[in-house]
């Protein structure tokens, strides 16, 4: 696992936790290339890897309200990981070859991971302002739909639609992201 000194300090998940957006995008650019890493050292391929470390990153930025103890950051992501690796092993065609033990990441591919650690980040400041904050009220912080609406000042109705908007938007940037990197 990670070294513990590379992962985002104890004060910048207190604040993401509390719904503090920068220190969220912060906190998910920050864990980014320890994600990967993690994802590249499990999982069977290249593309289930970046896969699944983007899939933990939507984890992270979505729950990090469940995290309970700071410190346990690195362990809870590796957790993710794995697990998303070993469901998408499960899907895996038969006759795919997995990857040998012997495929090494190059200096390349790890300025490549780095930047793309940024446009996460970007993905998800660039939501609207109405859009972040159902997000994270629900998603993040872990609010009852009710309690999400009531806060906002919005039916129920209209505060699954946001939240539907700000979700699909998060997937279509990160998406688009993700398939522009490939070309």
């Amino acid at each position: 696992m990670a070294d513990r000194t590379d992962w985002p300090g104890e004060a910048l998940i207190v604040a993401a936790q509390g719904g503090d957006l920068d220190s969220l995008t912060a906190l998910v650019a920050g864990s980014h290339p320890n994600v990967r890493r993690f994802a590249h050292s499990l999982c069977a391929s290249r593309e289930d890897a970046e896969d699944a470390a983007q899939e933990a990153l939507i984890i992270l930025y979505r729950r990090i309200g469940m995290l309970r103890a700071s410190g346990a950051l690195a362990s809870w992501m590796f957790r993710i990981v794995r697990n998303e690796c070993l469901r998408r092993a499960r899907l895996m065609p038969r006759e795919r070859p997995p990857l040998p033990d012997t495929a090494v990441m190059s200096a390349e591919d790890e300025v490549l991971r780095r930047l793309e650690a940024g446009r996460v980040a970007e993905a998800i400041a660039e939501l609207r302002a109405d859009q972040r904050r159902v997000l994270i009220m629900r998603d993040v912080q872990g609010h009852s739909g009710r309690a999400a609406a009531e806060a906002l000042g919005l039916s129920t109705a209209a505060m699954k639609s946001r939240l539907h908007r700000a979700r699909a938007a998060l997937q279509h940037t990160l998406g688009d992201t993700r398939a522009s990197a490939h070309h």
